[in-house]
């Protein structure tokens, strides 16, 4: 087995306050804005960003969530191994408000879709956006697109995205593993 170092914690942070200027550049105040990280690794890039967002640009009322999609899986059922349930929170109500679903690595698109399916048990919002960290822009079953995204890469089949976080992995590092 291979491994790249795609980011560096630099390069990520980077990347991190692109995001945020995108994301204030869309909702301004954010009166009307969730974001909402899909459990599980999509919350640590959420919080991050939510972070980001009120300490270096001063934006204090951010409405947020953490969304379980693991009930919402196609392939629930199919694995070998069950599925650790996580935990949905929310901290408002997402009826006719603007989501932003917020997840480490877009692959198959598969997550996305059980994010769809999962948020319509909270109300209908009025639009959903998607923000990745990283794209990998040859993998997709679904047709699904990001409208932010940090950097788009091209892996095939037999390679794997592993972004490590500060707060669970004690660094900020992306990587493409091969396994050969």
């Amino acid at each position: 087995m291979s491994h790249k170092n795609l980011l560096n914690s630099t390069e990520i942070h980077i990347i991190l306050n692109r995001l945020a200027c995108q994301l204030i550049e869309n909702h301004n105040d954010f009166s009307n804005t969730v974001l909402i990280g899909l459990q599980p690794r999509g919350v640590h890039l959420a919080n991050r960003l939510k972070k980001m967002l009120k300490e270096d640009y001063k934006i204090d009322n951010i409405n947020s969530g953490d969304l379980d999609i693991t009930f919402y899986r196609d392939d629930f059922r199919r694995r070998d191994a069950p599925l650790e349930a996580n935990k949905t929170h929310l901290t408002c109500e997402i009826e006719n408000k603007n989501i932003v679903f917020i997840d480490d690595v877009l692959y198959s698109g598969r997550s996305i879709r059980a994010a769809l399916s999962a948020i319509q048990a909270f109300g209908r919002p009025n639009k959903i956006e998607l923000l990745v960290l990283i794209d990998r822009r040859f993998s997709r079953h679904l047709p699904i697109q990001p409208n932010y995204r940090g950097r788009q890469i091209d892996a095939i089949n037999n390679e794997k995205v592993v972004v490590q976080w500060k707060e669970q992995d004690g660094k900020d590092a992306i990587y493409l593993i091969k396994n050969d």
